[in-house]
């Protein structure tokens, strides 16, 4: 899978993607990412890429112009018709799904918006996705780029390794994970669960799922509602 992200601080994406278990996968081919300046499509001779809003107002606007010539120069070099995803704090909030079902694409660009926005024309033109990763607003799109690419790359075969694998985590069935331990089985007067010492797999899943229950009705109990409950599930949780 290859990511094209379209960003006027190609910097802060390669600092971030260049690391940990991401860096790791490009090395070993399972993933590939682009950071695309804006700034070397523009045609002002001083590499201006934006101008004041029509209508007035504060701040300035991304013109279409070199964001549509930097998008035209990632679609020429996918396979076939690509996703394109705006991130902006009036798109879908991004979840674990949406990760899941970008990670299908073989190619995903990712548009980061910078000043007070971005020329509609061009949106309208390109745009296949608006995303958000939460109700609030950054100065520009390149973290919740990178938030992205780090959930969706996890999604790729390969890219985890067993060690690392995601299949239990927060989210996965619609809940929240267990709580994890390690050693040493006292810390600061804190037991290691007795049950996790046992041996007993089969005891030791039913307690992690009683307590991905617990957790998520404690914190995250919207979560619930579209939770897939089994008839013991709901017993744990004296639902009806």
């Amino acid at each position: 899978m290859k990511f094209y992200i379209l960003t006027l601080f190609p910097e802060m994406i390669e600092n971030v993607l260049g690391t940990s278990i991401i860096g790791r996968a490009v090395e070993r081919g399972m993933i590939s990412y682009e950071a695309i300046n804006i700034r070397d499509f523009t045609l002002d001779k001083h590499k201006k890429v934006d101008d004041y809003p029509y209508g007035g107002g504060a701040g300035m606007v991304m013109q279409a112009q070199p964001i549509y010539d930097a998008w035209e120069s990632a679609a020429r070099r996918a396979d076939g018709p690509v996703r394109t995803v705006y991130l902006t704090p009036q798109g879908e909030t991004f979840s674990q799904a949406k990760a899941k079902e970008f990670a299908l694409e073989e190619d995903l660009i990712l548009l980061c918006g910078h000043y007070e926005g971005v020329d509609e024309r061009v949106l309208e033109e390109i745009v296949t996705d608006y995303i958000s990763i939460g109700d609030y607003v950054l100065t520009g799109g390149e973290l919740p780029a990178v938030v992205v690419v780090d959930a969706v790359s996890r999604m790729v075969p390969g890219v985890l390794s067993n060690r690392e694998s995601g299949e239990t985590e927060s989210f996965e069935d619609g809940l929240l994970e267990y709580p994890q331990y390690s050693r040493p089985e006292v810390w600061h007067d804190r037991a290691v669960p007795p049950i996790l010492l046992s041996g007993n797999h089969q005891k030791v899943d039913e307690w992690r799922r009683q307590q991905s229950l617990f957790r998520t009705r404690e914190r995250r109990p919207d979560l619930l509602k579209t939770a897939h409950l089994t008839e013991k599930d709901k017993k744990y949780l004296n639902f009806e």
